[in-house]
């Protein structure tokens, strides 16, 4: 064979077979039903907590009872995969994740639905980083770049459209169909991968080793933190006797947890991981994406449904633009990644994520589809081309052996990001607001002409309803309204602005970075 065509073969490795690829692509179904059911029931916490006869501040707990326990199930992952082999624990976890699907469906307490979503978030949170394991393990070279942007799409995709589908089904036929939807396709994902996916074998002896003391300060240590992200900014943070409780259980573990990964034979999770640059960095901008993504799922529902009274539907169908951007822009990503340096690419995704979170912060009271299109668009091609460069340099400079585990970890990171997002944005939500509502409560004082000429105007309305003692309270109460009113939109405008400004601040770290090899990683066998 000549060096010409040696060279070729080497940058051009053999294709992975129908067979395999289809499976693959089952197991890509499999991780975007994962990543979706978190998001698809937040446009709809309404209709479950009416359906459950639960209180607001209960129903939340059926989003956070999942996040806890895939977050927990995540880095665990990478062991279970080394233990049992991708075929089997990917099938547990889609067969596990379609049960406790059905059982959700049929919940008819708060009790039973938050138990059955801990279970389903936590045996579907298998799937997610064995997808990206599975990539850079079965497609070398170029084809790696080419899966990339599929698995980038369905990461980001799937919780940009879970407010769509969820109020679609929810508004079509009962919130009971947010879980019924997964039950046909998790019993097909988990029959083709169980028939398809032979693709390693399990280290059985490695249970001999098993690192149960790790294991349970790692789950106390990563619930106890998500609780305390999610419910922390709710009740002021250490001030709330159970968040303190948990704070303190936390950081007791997490010292625990740490302590039994860098001196145990065999720990529950690797983090020497860490100590390659590209997967740290890009274990960083994993974090960071977590906030952009689930950080504007969650803000720009949260406006339309507060300040425009949008239902479910309406919600949904202004977010679509998002996810449609993403998938227009996807195979146009894929081609940049092949003929650039992903650290370009990557820099231009920060950059346009950047300008198009602060062109998002100009909302006004009567802000809709037509002034946020643009904006919620640029957002998504920008997610796009950050999600698909970091899962190049994060995971491309690393040895097979270890790529269990990174995904894991990698993954984990995303969630986290997500979690810290989320409390982020309801303790600015909260501070930015009052400080925004004491600044305008003074500036429609009774001092002032414009304030006194509307509230006079407004008391001339409603006097021939009300009667003129009734009225003059009643114009009060309206203006109060639109203060708090014009407040918390000015507090979402100053979230987006801190989120843009992260982006930005995160752009240098993209010159640490080393240009990941075709072939490297999963793919150098």
């Amino acid at each position: 064979m000549s060096a010409t065509t040696m060279g070729a073969a080497a940058a051009d490795p053999p294709a992975v077979s129908g067979k395999k690829f289809l499976g693959f692509m089952v197991m890509v179904l499999g991780m975007f039903m994962a990543i979706l059911d978190i998001q698809i029931v937040s446009a709809s916490i309404s209709d479950i907590q009416a359906g459950l006869a639960a209180s607001p501040d209960e129903a939340s707990w059926i989003q956070t009872s999942y996040l806890i326990a895939e977050i927990v199930m995540i880095p665990l992952s990478g062991f279970l995969s080394r233990l049992l082999s991708t075929r089997v624990l990917f099938t547990i976890s889609a067969l596990g994740f379609t049960v406790f699907s059905l059982a959700c469906a049929m919940a008819n307490s708060l009790e039973a639905m938050i138990a059955f979503r801990a279970m389903q978030g936590f045996l579907g949170g298998a799937m997610i980083p064995t997808v990206f394991a599975t990539a850079f393990i079965l497609f070398p070279g170029r084809q790696r770049i080419r899966i990339s942007v599929l698995i980038g799409l369905t990461a980001t995709l799937a919780p940009t459209i879970g407010p769509t589908l969820g109020g679609l089904l929810t508004e079509t036929f009962s919130w009971h169909w947010l879980f019924l939807i997964n039950v046909p396709f998790g019993l097909l994902v988990a029959s083709v991968v169980w028939t398809i996916m032979d693709i390693d074998r399990g280290d059985r002896s490695l249970l001999d080793r098993f690192d149960w003391w790790g294991l349970g300060f790692m789950a106390v240590f990563l619930g106890s933190l998500e609780y305390v992200m999610e419910e922390g900014p709710r009740w002021e943070w250490l001030e709330d006797e159970t968040v303190l409780l948990f704070s303190v259980i936390g950081s007791v573990a997490g010292i625990l947890f740490f302590w039994r990964a860098f001196t145990s034979r065999e720990p529950i999770v690797e983090l020497r991981a860490y100590a390659d640059r590209n997967f740290a960095i890009g274990s960083l901008f994993a974090f960071l994406v977590g906030i952009g993504l689930y950080g504007s799922v969650y803000l720009i529902p949260l406006f339309l449904g507060r300040i425009r009274g949008f239902n479910s539907l309406q919600i949904g169908e202004t977010m679509f633009v998002t996810g449609l951007a993403m998938f227009l822009a996807a195979p146009i990503v894929g081609q940049m990644a092949q003929r650039m340096n992903v650290r370009i690419v990557l820099l231009l995704g920060l950059g346009i994520m950047g300008i198009a979170l602060w062109m998002t912060a100009e909302l006004t009271s009567q802000s809709g589809f037509p002034q946020m299109a643009w904006p919620l668009a640029l957002r998504g091609v920008g997610t796009m081309m950050v999600m698909v460069p970091v899962n190049q340099v994060a995971l491309g400079t690393l040895p097979p052996a270890r790529l269990k585990n990174a995904s894991g970890l990698y993954n984990l990171m995303r969630n986290l990001g997500g979690a810290v997002g989320l409390a982020m944005i309801n303790q600015l939500v909260t501070e930015r607001g009052a400080a925004h509502s004491l600044h305008l409560a003074e500036a429609v004082s009774s001092g002032r002409l414009a304030a006194t000429q509307w509230l006079q105007n407004a008391t001339a309305a409603l006097t021939p309803q009300l009667g003129a003692a009734q009225a003059q309270g009643a114009a009060l109460k309206r203006l109060q309204a639109l203060v708090d009113q014009q407040a918390l939109v000015l507090a979402y405008n100053d979230v987006l602005i801190v989120m843009s400004i992260l982006f930005f601040l995160a752009m240098p770290l993209v010159f640490l970075l080393r240009q990941p090899k075709a072939g490297a990683g999963g793919g150098a066998h």
